[in-house]
């Protein structure tokens, strides 16, 4: 939903992190946390077109939070399917 509002409302807060429409795309439906972290450390921590150390711990951290919500769901899935046979 953050991702979505940053989109609509930011102007072009995704664009000058982002080279093409594809990768927010992209991360919108998988990584909705990284994209938004890679375009808080590209516009607010770094200058046009670099990311500084800081930024991209804060992007690994991100991904991994990611990774973390994708498995745990999936997790979660099969533990309830297990309860209800």
């Amino acid at each position: 939903m953050a991702l979505f509002l940053v989109w609509f409302f930011g102007g072009s807060y995704l664009a000058r992190a982002y080279d093409h429409w594809l990768w927010p795309l992209l991360g919108f439906c998988f990584l909705p946390l990284t994209t938004l972290t890679f375009a808080f450390a590209s516009n607010s921590l770094s200058a046009q077109g670099q990311l500084t150390p800081f930024g991209w711990l804060l992007v690994a951290l991100a991904a991994c939070g990611d990774l973390g919500l994708l498995g745990g769901s999936g997790q979660s899935a099969r533990r309830w399917r297990e309860r209800r046979e």
